[in-house]
């Protein structure tokens, strides 16, 4: 009887296994850091950061290989935390034209994991001089976006199913406890 929902919970832990904010926002000609999550097991594989509204022609614009060292490609970096289960992407000198939908991700075999980020960058103003933001608050969304998708995740793929199935084993047993008419 329990069998289904064990399944369930199986199926729906690789669709958690990355997470990351739904939006990061910096100034132009500043930077932004987006940090992204992942369960454990993960820490040895490589990480990427890939850009494209698209998930399957995202390009891919820098990578790990696999250790924690910091890599570089252009304005984009990225380090991988095996003891945090997170790697943080840092792209500096924005311009208006890096404001897209990028991915964080995880190199597996079969189909990569991984989540989308949209940057969004803020043109900078005559008033005011260009500055750097720290990964503190250039983050901002993460928690709240990350956390609403793995609620409704967790609703949809989880808590329905549990309650419908507890709501089936109460009316069957209350069916079964009738007590036949006798004739």
């Amino acid at each position: 009887m329990w069998l289904p929902p064990a399944l369930l919970l199986l199926s729906l832990s690789g669709c958690v296994s990355i997470q990351g904010p739904e939006f990061v926002r910096g100034p132009e000609r500043g930077l932004v850091t987006v940090q992204c999550r992942y369960n454990q097991g993960w820490e040895t594989h490589d990480k990427w950061w890939c850009r494209g509204g698209k998930w399957r022609w995202c390009k891919i614009l820098v990578q790990t290989r696999g250790s924690e060292q910091e890599e570089k490609s252009g304005r984009v970096s990225i380090r991988d935390s095996w003891r945090d289960r997170s790697f943080t992407v840092t792209m500096e000198g924005l311009r208006q034209d890096d404001a897209d939908t990028y991915w964080c991700g995880i190199q597996k075999p079969g189909t990569d994991l991984g989540t989308q980020v949209k940057v969004i960058v803020d043109p900078e103003s005559s008033s005011s001089k260009p500055f750097a933001r720290s990964p503190a608050n250039s983050n901002m969304g993460e928690s709240s976006g990350s956390s609403k998708r793995t609620h409704y995740m967790l609703l949809a793929f989880v808590k329905v199913p549990i309650l419908l199935i507890l709501v089936g084993a109460v009316l069957w047993l209350k069916r079964s406890q009738r007590v036949p008419e006798e004739p």
